[in-house]
């Protein structure tokens, strides 16, 4: 029951907090493209993409360290706590420090990474190192706020996230209104994310005083070699995380041009805002998992198994639909109808996003149960093949080819090596069940998406703020309609429907 109030806490707060921060994102890019240049937009995208290949130096620590501690805080063994503390400080200022001069390091190699140099005032040099600093400084009290997760107290640092994300942005958008000066722009970020990050400290120190404690154990060696164990399968996982993410906009820059960074760059910021509010659902519960994991049998974690996958097909199949038949309306309402991109390369990006969403139950339940080194080399494999295919394609069919790489690479790795993992060493259950269930899933997700893009054509011909609003409500009640008719009968819909039913008790009481 603790677990279960604990990860609605976690997610109420998340959610609101992402939602604000939408909606103060929108219109501080909406500020950003009325104000500087596509070529801005194009830099913001890049440097992006650049500072997270630079994250690889993090070498997944973070993950490691977050499982390392449910244990131990499920326990209650402050002794182990403060001595995986004092190990990750010291992690976590060298990655810092390491950030900041490989960052600094590979400045003269920036020219050679853009097809055509924008036409701006700023140089561009100095662009890229402001977003180094500001990176670098994120990772110095990284180690706090993983305490505060590994806790299941995540709603903490959500609430400093947002908090300093909303007054970062409302900074920035009176800096581009009054100075139109991009470099104050990237400067109140490195300003803000300083200041997050030293009230995330004093909070931690406040909740758990003990870590400032100078008489420290060491950790016994057979515990050093499990960190030392996961790490090593979680510097795998960061390269192909990082490659298969990062990569897309590295190669639009180079093989299409900086402009279609820029465009493709609006579609990115909703995918990843989408992304965001749909994985508080799935952070929210993982401190929760880690916990029933460390303590439960493996019978009762495959229960919750099934009902958290349950969530995911209908999260990610009801979003992947709405996405499809409302991205580009989106985009001419908000932007103008010179931002779009062709509805066929819409297509693909939605259903990258769609498999890689349903990807979401066994990643989650990974890293609760520390399952990092059996598939330690499939991150390796498949950003081989993203990267090869994305190059190769992007020659043939432009910047769609690119999106159809990472499809490619993503069905033929990821796709059934991760169930099989989880299923294997987690669960212990047969593999069968999970694609018997996926293919159930994904089947009626494709019923609900073409009755719902029939009707949407059959009713609206043209785009407004009015039409879109009908689209936005056939979407939210054609799918949804059709899952509740199949799925009301089963223990998941029921045990979804009464968790809602009894919060709203609470809350009423």
């Amino acid at each position: 029951m603790n677990r279960t109030k604990s990860s609605i806490k976690n997610l109420i707060f998340a959610g609101a907090g992402q939602f604000a921060g939408i909606i103060i994102n929108l219109v501080s890019r909406f500020v950003f493209v009325r104000i500087l240049t596509q070529e801005y937009l194009g830099l913001d995208g890049l440097f992006s993409n650049i500072i997270s290949v630079l994250s690889l130096v993090e070498l997944g620590i973070g993950p490691a360290m977050i499982f390392s501690l449910y244990k131990p805080l499920a326990e209650n063994n402050i002794e182990k706590i403060k001595a995986l503390m004092k190990l990750y400080k010291k992690a976590y200022t060298i990655i810092g420090i390491v950030v900041l001069m490989l960052g600094i390091a590979i400045t003269p190699f920036i020219p050679y990474l853009i097809d055509e140099m924008p036409n701006i005032n700023e140089n561009i040099n100095i662009i890229y190192i402001l977003f180094v600093i500001n990176t670098s400084i994120s990772y110095f009290y990284s180690y706090k706020r993983s305490l505060i997760i590994s806790d299941q107290k995540r709603y903490i640092a959500t609430f400093y996230r947002y908090a300093f994300y909303a007054i970062l942005n409302i900074i920035q958008i009176i800096v581009l209104v009054i100075t139109r000066n991009y470099l104050l722009f990237l400067t109140a970020q490195i300003i803000m994310t300083l200041l997050e990050n030293i009230c995330i400290s004093k909070k931690a120190d406040k909740l758990y005083p003990y870590i400032k404690d100078k008489n420290v154990k060491k950790l016994e060696k057979n515990e050093k070699e499990l960190i030392k164990k996961n790490v090593f399968a979680m510097i795998f996982h960061r390269i192909g995380t990082v490659i298969v993410n990062s990569t897309d906009n590295l190669i639009i820059s180079k093989f299409v041009g900086l402009t279609a960074v820029g465009i493709y760059s609006n579609y990115s910021l909703v995918i990843k805002a989408l992304n965001t509010i749909i994985e508080q659902v799935f952070t929210s519960i993982t401190a929760s998992l880690g916990n029933l994991g460390a303590i439960e049998t493996e019978e009762k974690v495959y229960k919750v198994y099934k009902k958290v996958f349950f969530m995911n097909f209908w999260i990610y199949s009801f979003a992947s639909i709405t996405l499809y038949i409302l991205f580009n309306d989106f985009i001419e309402i908000w932007l103008g109808e010179s931002y779009l991109l062709e509805k066929v390369i819409v297509g693909i990006i939605v259903i990258n996003f769609y498999i890689t969403g349903m990807r979401k139950t066994c990643l989650t339940f990974k890293d609760a149960l520390g399952l990092y080194w059996q598939d330690r080399y499939k991150p390796i494999l498949e950003s081989i093949i993203n990267i090869i295919m994305s190059i190769t394609l992007v020659q043939k069919m432009g910047i769609a080819g690119v999106f159809l790489g990472t499809l490619i690479s993503t069905l033929t790795t990821c796709f059934w090596i991760e169930p099989y993992v989880v299923y294997k060493y987690g669960l212990k259950q047969n593999l069968r069940k999970y694609f018997s269930k996926y293919l159930k899933y994904m089947s009626l997700g494709i019923v609900a998406f073409f009755m719902t893009i029939v009707i949407t054509k059959g009713m609206f011909n043209h785009i407004s703020v009015f039409t879109f609003i009908g689209k936005l409500a056939i979407c939210l009640i054609i799918p949804n309609t059709i899952f509740i008719l199949i799925f009301k009968g089963t223990e998941e819909f029921q045990y979804f429907k009464n968790l809602i039913i009894d919060n709203v008790r609470m809350k009423n009481s």
